[in-house]
């Protein structure tokens, strides 16, 4: 009888260790996976460099399930954004200036492409900053720190292919053109970048001068 209640006493202990540790997982999973990006109270009112102000928009299920410039999987429920040159995995805040509602999202893709756009947000961002409904609204971007506003460097994207050697291939071209160009990989493309400037007004400037079809991107 005495055994078999130290018997029944470990097998209770084990389902309770068993139990906490899959409470545990489970909770540091969620954390995880919900994709809300979080800064202190302090470090925000403290840090917030004011970046770019103009036109939002939002993507949602047709691009949902999709893969990412980051590589990340999109998802429109999570707290991410898509910038055309801010750098994947910066964490940026965005104000709605006709409400005054703010979010804190992660940029993990590139866009918008609709002339006139700065950021692309998930549908979660934009129904928290309230212009699900209407479409489109317009903000005011902050860099969380200054030495993130150090870092962002410029380039001038001429291209972009699924094959190395036909990226080689038109950076030679350039070349003999007197451009001087990179190929670099991002993501499943091969692109193609020319320069390095601290400003995009400098890489636009420059880019003009080609006379080529080109978008300007953040430095990798």
């Amino acid at each position: 009888m005495q055994l078999l209640k130290k018997s029944l006493t470990v097998i209770s202990l084990t389902l309770i260790l068993i139990s906490s540790s899959c409470l545990r997982y489970r909770y540091s999973r969620e954390s995880v996976s919900g994709g809300n990006v979080h800064l202190k109270q302090g470090e925000v009112g403290r840090s917030l460099i004011p970046y770019e102000e103009g036109v939002a928009s939002w993507y949602g299920k047709k691009f949902h399930g999709r893969l990412t410039a980051s590589g990340e999987v999109y998802d429109m429920y999570k707290m991410t954004a898509a910038h055309k040159v801010l750098p994947l995995g910066s964490i940026v805040v965005v104000e709605n200036l006709e409400n005054g509602k703010r979010v804190t999202v992660k940029i993990n893709d590139r866009g918008p492409f609709v002339k006139g756009r700065i950021i692309d947000l998930s549908y979660a961002a934009a129904k928290k900053l309230g212009f699900a409904e209407k479409g489109i609204t317009r903000v005011r971007i902050y860099l969380v720190n200054e030495k993130e506003a150090e870092d962002i460097c410029y380039s001038v994207q001429l291209g972009a292919f699924s094959i190395k050697e036909n990226a080689l291939r038109y950076a030679y071209s350039l070349k003999k053109m007197g451009i001087k160009a990179r190929v670099e990989k991002v993501g499943d493309y091969f692109k193609v970048y020319a320069g390095r400037f601290s400003s995009k007004q400098e890489a636009m400037s420059y880019g003009e001068k080609l006379n080529l079809n080109y978008f300007i991107v953040n430095c990798h």
